[in-house]
């Protein structure tokens, strides 16, 4: 009897390639190799992947998402102390920080509209 392979490779059954995850992932990719190159606008390539990975979030993760985006770029300070390596873990997290920023603000926003077009 063949094996059913489950489409999509490694994802859960029933997850699919959204722009909301491409832009989270590509996000990441940035803030990765942000940390490496200096990379024109940055910040705001970072910020706009954010924004754009917010849009899939879930509910139950909003508060998570908001409590991140304020403490990764606090602790990232933290990581300047390792020897070496540490300036790139800073930067890294700093940057992951960003995306995570971009995507509290869309959860935001996206809240309040709800709130006034509810109303």
């Amino acid at each position: 009897m063949p094996v059913k392979q489950q489409e999509g490779g490694d994802m859960a059954e029933g997850q699919k390639w959204t722009i909301d995850r491409i832009g989270g992932a590509l996000g990441l990719v940035v803030a990765i190799v942000g940390a490496f190159v200096a990379i024109p606008f940055a910040a705001l390539i970072l910020l706009v992947l954010g924004l754009v990975a917010g849009w899939g979030y879930a509910a139950d993760t909003h508060v998570r998402v908001i409590v991140s985006a304020v403490a990764l770029p606090v602790m990232a300070g933290a990581f300047n102390a390792v020897p070496v390596a540490g300036g790139y873990l800073a930067a890294i997290v700093t940057n992951i920080g960003a995306v995570a920023v971009g995507a509290a603000l869309c959860i935001m926003l996206m809240n309040i509209y709800r709130r006034f077009v509810s109303a």
